[in-house]
């Protein structure tokens, strides 16, 4: 066995339980008096990563907005995991909105973490491997003290640590 010990930070949600909050907040839609006779919908468009959102009018998307983050945060999703997108028109005068699935670590922002690490003078070697980062050290003490400055940091994405060995 080797003397280094490592870690792995990424960014990655379960796209089941996304589906299964998505239908959640749609059997809520269905019972919810206020959207009876509504054109209102949620779709989950899992091969693009997306949901989408119809709404009536500028109240009733954002009531679906809030129905759909309650139902993520009840499923542990991380809300920063959801990008939304503008408004639009759409058909027959309803709004349609895009929200886009962050999956993985942007190269900017994985170069930003990297950059915070050396800075923060930790004794560990941080590497961008595709869309995570792996950090390794000799002290499995060093690469705790990593994961707890990561944790207070406030990132716009959500971030895990795997592979911890």
């Amino acid at each position: 066995m080797s003397d280094q010990s490592s870690f792995d930070i990424v960014s990655q949600i379960d796209l089941q339980e996304i589906d299964n909050a998505v239908n959640q907040a749609l059997k809520e839609l269905r019972t919810r008096f206020d959207f009876k006779g509504s054109k209102s919908s949620i779709e989950f468009l899992k091969t693009e990563k997306k949901i989408r959102l119809i709404g009536d009018d500028d109240l009733k998307l954002r009531n679906l907005q809030e129905m759909l983050k309650t139902r993520m945060a009840s499923r542990k999703i991380p809300i920063k995991s959801l990008q939304f997108g503008e408004p639009e028109q759409a058909f027959e005068g309803t709004l349609r909105q895009e929200i886009t699935l962050v999956q993985g670590i942007p190269q900017e922002k994985a170069k930003e973490l990297v950059r915070l690490i050396k800075e923060a003078q930790f004794k560990v070697q941080a590497a961008i491997q595709g869309e995570q980062i792996r950090v390794s050290s000799k002290s499995k003490d060093a690469l705790q003290e990593v994961i707890a400055y990561i944790r207070s940091l406030s990132f716009d994405i959500p971030l895990q640590f795997t592979n911890y060995r």
